[in-house]
């Protein structure tokens, strides 16, 4: 963020500081000594970078001394945290997920990702009235063959005609409440992570992933947010062996949701009446599918179609630029990083255009996806109307 854009989010986050101080000044310090502490900063490195001695900003985190607006400021500035966040509740599954976590201890990137686009979709959902789908939790999986099952159950759920390939995941999730996002995280963070709000969810996937397993991700994601688990961080998705334990029936249950056994076999068997090898196999129904060369060959063992030393030869393939001008596939994209869901993103513009938040606000809540000049035209307002922005 440049520093013009800065000093708009401090005077921001000031008028709100001024309009709604009304929480103790003891609750406000241990807030921000939490934030500090899941920033991985102590004292002296904070006290450094807001320009405060130590000592004092070991009174504010005591309750022993006020924080002024513009402090408050520049400490939600380094945290990277709203200010509005200091003074309401995160998310009771942030809360809850918090609880567990050993005190004092920094919290990974996605997690802290994951409280920001949790406090951003209850921002927006709730200013902009939504009405969140009506979808009960299923029944938690305990077999594979129950995984299965689950799986065949979601994918109706997400209106996939039977045992073809489902695309458009994120837009299909968001029918059933959960809105998927896709940021470039790096190659050495997790997976995804998901969570339940008050209504609906959302999961996000780290986009550094190749499209297949960006897919794989938000399909595991999908199967937390369906069996009601309320805060979930996945590192590294389907690296299970065996079917025993929760996440590995969850790995069955995405594997499932995207390679419909009948439909699987149903193409495998039409490839093998056209005479392919194993490898051109391979490099079809990966790209049909939309999945890695890993999760098809899992799930082709899975549906009895090869065994484990093919599975070792369809693990090795990578689709090349020749196989896709001879073999006429199609290069899809999905959650390519940054990605929002479309009906988050509507409400935001519409919350903009209807002048109840800000521009910058607007491109905040956007992630800083779009450029300002990009936002819609909105009529021109009096300079009071200032006062009337939701911070």
């Amino acid at each position: 963020m440049d520093h013009s854009r800065q000093r708009f989010v401090a005077i921001d986050m000031v008028l709100f500081y001024n309009r709604t101080m009304t929480i103790a000044e003891g609750e406000l310090g241990a807030r921000i000594a939490s934030a500090r502490q899941r920033a991985g900063m102590t004292q002296a490195e904070l006290s450094a970078a807001i320009a405060l001695d130590r000592s004092s900003l070991a009174k504010i985190e005591n309750g022993g001394r006020r924080v002024s607006a513009m402090e408050l400021a520049r400490i939600s500035q380094v945290l990277d945290e709203r200010i509005e966040w200091f003074f309401q509740l995160a998310p009771p599954a942030i809360i809850s997920h918090r609880n567990l976590v050993e005190p004092g201890a920094a919290s990974p990137a996605i997690d802290q990702l994951a409280e920001k686009v949790a406090r951003h979709v209850e921002f927006v959902t709730k200013r902009a009235k939504w009405e969140w789908p009506s979808v009960s939790a299923l029944t938690r999986p305990g077999t594979v063959a129950q995984a299965e099952d689950a799986a065949e159950t979601a994918r109706t759920m997400l209106g996939a005609d039977p045992g073809a390939p489902v695309s458009a995941l994120v837009d299909r999730m968001a029918t059933l409440g959960l809105l998927a996002f896709s940021f470039d995280l790096g190659t050495d963070a997790a997976d995804a992570a998901s969570l339940l709000l008050r209504e609906g969810g959302i999961a996000i996937v780290n986009g550094a992933r190749q499209v297949g397993r960006r897919r794989l991700a938000l399909a595991h994601e999908l199967g937390h947010f369906l069996f009601a688990d309320e805060y979930t961080v996945d590192w590294r998705i389907a690296e299970r062996d065996g079917a025993e334990g929760w996440e590995s029936r969850l790995d069955r249950f995405a594997r499932a949701l995207l390679l419909p056994a009948a439909g699987l076999r149903a193409e495998y068997r039409r490839l093998v009446g056209e005479g392919a090898d194993l490898r051109t196999m391979a490099v079809k129904l990966g790209s049909l599918y939309q999945v890695d060369m890993a999760t098809l060959a899992r799930r082709m063992v899975e549906t009895d179609l090869i065994a484990s030393s093919d599975a070792r030869a369809v693990r090795s393939v990578r689709t090349g630029r020749a196989d896709i001008i001879e073999l006429n596939l199609v290069v899809k994209h999905e959650l390519e990083p940054p990605c929002l869901p479309k009906p988050y993103v509507r409400s935001v513009l519409a919350l903009y255009r209807g002048s109840e938040i800000s521009a910058v606000r607007a491109m905040d809540l956007l992630f800083d996806t779009w450029r300002e000049d990009e936002l819609p035209e909105v009529p021109q307002l009096p300079e009071n109307a200032i006062w009337e922005f939701v911070s």
